[in-house]
């Protein structure tokens, strides 16, 4: 039996065996430093000469990154280490000597760490951001099943469109044309009308030959489905359904979140009534024809552009500082903490360089959108900026959004769809609507939308034997996970990314 790293605070001063890989080492001539992790967690076990004599420790000197070791000693508390315990070996035995791992300490670049996906997902970095997905997995479970919804699942393969008909897989289902699931939604408000209130969590895809941040083409979705909700019922139920789900992430995985460098109490901001605009409000601000306490979205990306601008200079001069002490001879420790810091203030530098190449073309968007159209990552970006907290866009241009949704009761050119915008330039993560419930309407919105109607037959069903007003919308679980965790791009945030020119690992 041995114990794992998550459990130490239980065992401090008593004597543990851990069982695990070397993410890292380093030594002198009387200890080495090894990093263990064990898929709970991370931890420094230091193994000393003296402790476990010339043997052992010429042993554990062989070792290298990935090797899988038992590792015996005493449980110490210790703050100054990671994860706040440290282990002093007092035995080891060895598993397996790995050969030369390809993934080093060093910085790789992003083609070569997705080729090595499988053995990317070991990183501390990985490791964090898939404990915090499960955590809001765990989280959206919790919220919904105390809600009293009904979890249903939905068929993979579909014979009819969602989301619009240029985004589909197509595949033979038994000599028939079948396309994977853009959604879930149309069989969940199938299922709701059995059972008031209901939601499908599972995956979902799109043939978009999109090579963005913000795209993937296989994705988790979580639909729920609402008998008798309107659209304002849907808004309430979103914004609780998002607080909850990050307060319990934030209580649960605090420590990871920390190792991301994740700033929680930016995220716990969340706390504050949502935003919630019009679609032509929306616009107004995003132009920067209407202030909001003061503040123009224009007037603050132009302050951004201009920060941006001052940062690289003084990192560029902190770079020079540091490299010229460097280069006039220190101690190892002050090298190692110099080249450190360089390395993390080139990254920053990339950063503040990307904002002075996208800022001038969001800001030319922004004054130059036209309205109808939807809104570009820039736009959702720009308008995040004017606000502290998630913002609700709703009531927009019917020609833009989906056949399913509702009408504005005397403006058939809108129709009652919610987008949520996240902050910090994440962009959309909830999609939603009141659905349509005339029978006449939403014929009419399938020839519109040049669809098959013989396709559609038994969803137009719901509307013919016991229609009620009913609501819904979608999340998409990467996005959330990658608002969450304040990553760019969503490739780390799924443990094998399926997107446009990805397949493999």
């Amino acid at each position: 039996m041995h114990q794992y790293i998550r459990q130490f605070a239980e065992y401090v001063d008593k004597t543990v065996t851990a069982k695990g890989w070397v993410a890292n080492m380093r030594d002198s001539k009387t200890n080495i430093f090894i990093v263990l992790r064990d898929g709970t967690g991370f931890a420094q076990a230091v193994v000393s000469l003296d402790v476990v004599g010339e043997e052992q420790f010429e042993i554990a000197k062989r070792l290298t990154q990935e090797s899988a070791v038992a590792l015996k000693g005493k449980v110490v508390a210790d703050e100054r280490q990671i994860g706040g315990y440290e282990l002093q070996v007092e035995s080891l035995e060895v598993y397996h000597v790995s050969e030369e791992y390809p993934i080093s300490n060093k910085e790789h670049g992003v083609r070569f760490l997705a080729d090595k996906r499988h053995l990317w997902l070991r990183s501390k970095r990985q490791w964090a951001i898939m404990q915090v997905r499960n955590a809001i997995i765990i989280a959206i479970h919790d919220f919904f099943q105390s809600k009293g919804f009904i979890q249903m699942d939905s068929p993979i393969f579909t014979g009819n469109a969602v989301e619009g008909t240029t985004t589909l897989f197509g595949t033979d289902f038994f000599g028939e044309t079948a396309y994977l699931a853009q959604s879930g939604q149309l069989y969940g408000e199938a299922m709701a009308m059995a059972h008031g209130a209901i939601y499908t969590f599972g995956p979902t895809f799109r043939a978009e030959k999109s090579d963005t941040p913000r795209h993937l083409a296989e994705f988790w979705m979580i639909e729920p489905e609402m008998a008798f909700y309107d659209l304002d019922m849907n808004m309430d139920l979103i914004e609780e359904f998002v607080k909850s789900v990050v307060r319990q992430v934030v209580d649960r995985c605090r420590p990871q979140l920390e190792m991301l460098d994740r700033d929680v109490d930016k995220l716990m901001k969340i706390d504050q009534e949502f935003v919630r605009l019009s679609y032509d409000d929306a616009i107004a601000i995003l132009k920067g024809e209407k202030e909001i306490n003061g503040r123009n979205a224009i007037t603050i990306q132009e302050e951004d552009l201009a920060s941006a601008k001052k940062a690289i200079e003084e990192k560029t001069a902190e770079i020079a500082e540091r490299e010229a002490a460097i280069k006039g001879g220190v101690k190892k420790g002050v090298r190692k903490f110099n080249e450190t810091r360089i390395l993390q203030l080139r990254k920053e530098i990339a950063n503040h360089e990307e904002q002075l190449r996208n800022i001038p073309k969001w800001i030319e968007s922004a004054r130059n959108f036209v309205h109808g159209e939807d809104f570009g990552n820039s736009d959702e970006t720009v308008l995040t900026k004017v606000f502290d907290a998630p913002v609700f866009v709703y009531n927009w241009p019917a020609p833009i959004k989906a056949f399913y949704m509702k009408e504005v009761e005397g403006d058939p050119n809108y129709v009652k769809g919610v987008d949520l915008l996240a902050p910090d330039g994440h962009g959309e993560i909830v999609g939603g609507s009141e659905r349509e419930n005339s029978l006449a309407i939403l014929e009419r919105k399938i020839k519109e939308h040049d669809l098959p109607m013989e396709a559609f037959e038994w969803y137009l069903d719901l509307r013919r034997f016991g229609s009620v007003p009913h609501a819904g919308f979608g999340l998409g679980l990467e996005r959330l996970v990658r608002w969450i965790c304040d990553i760019h791009h969503l490739r780390e945030t799924i443990p094998f990314p399926r997107r446009y020119g990805r397949l493999f690992p």
